[in-house]
């Protein structure tokens, strides 16, 4: 219907209902009233001038009457009001007399009319709606003012396939009550009873404001029924009106982690990185590549992308020109193998950056572990080689990026990222630089972490594979891996190891259940098989080993771990002896240098505390 026939009929109708008003009040009052015709006719008319015009000054001819609220119901009280004011004013100046009990009868059954038609419409749409095509039962968790305006909007909305049938919420003033007819059944503890017993197809989170901790909890409650669960949009992007609560998302794995992420003080990253000459190693990488989006965000002048895979690093160049397209930021790409010090040194002369990323590493545990020797090439004398291209092109600030796993490493990929933060700390006592590393857990997402694989076993029917039931890890997303290696270069004095307080670990087993219910499936369907340990894994990871400890965080989240003795002599050897170890020889020799240097750290602790 259109707007102009929409409008015709409204006024034809509401002026039906103001004559009937008038006449239903002349009959009510019967013999009593001895009304004088003209006073009569001059009342209906004046109150029929005053209707259209208050109705139009209040927009009520442009309501959407399907969602229609009490707000509307007092919009109508006012309108009808003034309208019986203003013809009881118009009897007065003309016949210097009001007929009070007429008006009075006139308007209680002018609102009634009016409001009565608009409640008959809302019933009519409301019920065309719900009986429209079959629509997925769905359970609302939370009833509160965002809970409220999507079941209206399914309620009044034919072409959504969800069709609410109940709220479950925590304030138990809320509990037992209908909201716009839809019952509140209980709390988030009971959504698996109730899932069940309204045969719920979907579930719909609609508490914008959630903390990471209470998304988990709930989603803990929704993953024990066969409901697809989905959440609206975060607080900040309903009250821009960018997204509409309606715009559901599906729950993602890092929704789950149980902890706020890390956010970034921008003024302090500006003032280091805005209008600087910034190099990042591994700029293809999925750490390196996030490393480089957030980075051209504050405007830096030049950003030189350095890779050893050609492909990756076209593709990031080609991402990035076309996103920051309006700016000045110059992009250089160079392709530069880490292990070619010749090369690292020419690359940082030539562009002299003020600000590294160093995100090049190999990092996969099991292929490290059969190829000891590529491990020590790329994490070892790469990043020897690049940190010292970084001190004679005299760089400002270097951030290394480390892992858990260099905490009392098992692994040859832990140990030769344990020697690489040695010689990062070794290279900020012979250096201007300011260089540091960040040490995180694992990252949800990125290449050959287990979320990925988790996605490819399902596609393919299952089962899931895990090493053992009782293996846990810290676990970050790449946007906020990223942001914590920026944030490092701004906090950044030399020689720190800065580490991110990511809450508790997770159970990989749990992990690998949440990705086969979001995907849509049963446990059971998919199954989860257990592999055994891999060799170079433990159990737990650490991110701190206890003597490297400080309780004061320097920014909310993210400590500083003490530096520890090194043995950089004994790092140089092994490379003077590189040439002629076996693979065999050089794990044993890397496995013993990283933990002896814990080990001679903790007795030289135990000497001055004792």
């Amino acid at each position: 219907m259109t707007y102009r026939r929409r409008l015709s009929l409204l006024v034809l109708l509401d002026s039906a209902i103001v004559v009937a008003a008038m006449a239903l009040s002349r009959l009510l009052l019967g013999p009593t009233y001895e009304a004088e015709t003209p006073s009569f006719y001059l009342v209906t008319t004046a109150l029929l001038a005053a209707h259209h015009t208050f109705f139009f000054a209040y927009k009520l001819y442009k309501k959407a009457w399907e969602y229609a609220s009490v707000g509307e119901l007092v919009i109508i009280l006012k309108a009808v009001t003034l309208s019986v004011a203003a013809a009881g004013l118009a009897q007065l100046a003309a016949y210097q007399h009001v007929s009070f009990r007429l008006l009075a009868a006139a308007w209680l059954i002018h609102l009634m009319l009016v409001g009565g038609s608009r409640l008959i419409w809302r019933i009519v749409r409301g019920s065309f709606n719900k009986q429209s095509g079959k629509r997925k039962r769905t359970l609302i968790v939370g009833a509160g003012s965002a809970g409220t305006m999507l079941v209206r909007q399914l309620l009044s909305n034919s072409d959504t396939e969800l069709y609410p049938v109940a709220f479950v919420d925590d304030d138990p003033h809320k509990q037992n009550l209908d909201i716009m007819g839809i019952p509140v059944c209980g709390s988030v503890k009971g959504i698996g009873e109730r899932a069940k017993e309204l045969q719920i197809d979907n579930i719909v989170i609609a508490i914008p404001s959630l903390s990471k901790k209470q998304l988990y909890d709930i989603y803990t409650e929704c993953a024990r029924t066969s409901a697809k669960t989905q959440t609206i949009p975060m607080l900040e992007d309903l009250a821009t009106g960018r997204i509409s609560v309606t715009q559901f998302r599906d729950v993602r794995v890092e929704d789950l982690l149980g902890r706020e992420p890390v956010e970034l003080d921008i003024d302090s990253i500006s003032g280091y990185v805005t209008r600087k000459v910034v190099l990042v190693t591994g700029a293809g990488g999925s750490i390196g590549s996030e490393v480089c989006r957030q980075i051209s965000r504050f405007l830096p002048e030049k950003l030189v992308l350095l890779g050893h895979g050609e492909n990756s690093i076209y593709a990031i160049e080609m991402e990035l020109k076309e996103m920051f397209k309006d700016t000045n930021i110059k992009f250089f790409t160079e392709i530069a193998d880490l292990q070619d010090a010749d090369k690292m040194t020419a690359v940082m002369l030539a562009h002299r950056p003020q600000v590294v990323y160093h995100a090049a590493a190999h990092k996969h545990v099991p292929l490290m572990e059969r190829n000891p020797e590529e491990a020590f090439k790329n994490n070892v004398v790469g990043t020897l080689n690049t940190a010292r291209a970084a001190s004679k092109a005299r760089v400002e600030t270097f951030v290394m990026i480390s892992t858990d796993k260099a905490v009392n490493p098992t692994s040859v990929m832990g140990a030769t990222k344990r020697l690489a933060e040695m010689i990062i700390q070794h290279m900020d006592r012979v250096s201007h630089t300011n260089f540091v590393a960040v040490r995180f857990g694992n990252v949800l997402g990125s290449r050959g972490s287990v979320i990925p694989l988790f996605q490819k076993q399902i596609a393919k029917g299952g089962p899931i594979t895990v090493t053992h039931p009782d293996m846990v890890r810290y676990f970050m997303t790449i946007p906020e891996a990223s942001r914590l290696v920026i944030q490092a270069g701004a906090l950044a004095r030399g020689g720190e190891i800065f580490v991110l307080d990511m809450g508790e670990p997770v159970r990989i087993t749990d992990l690998a259940q949440n990705v086969i219910r979001m995907s849509g499936y049963a446990v059971e369907e998919i199954g989860i098989v257990y592999t055994g340990i891999r060799p170079g894994e433990k159990l737990f990871e650490e991110m701190l080993k206890d003597n490297e400890v400080t309780e004061q965080q320097v920014y909310p989240k993210i400590y500083i771990g003490k530096a520890s003795d090194i043995l950089y002599e004994e790092i140089e050897a092994i490379i003077a002896a590189f040439p002629a170890m076996n693979g065999a020889e050089l794990k044993v020799r890397l496995l013993d240098l990283a933990n002896s240097v814990v080990r001679e750290s903790e007795s030289k602790l135990a000497t001055i505390t004792g």
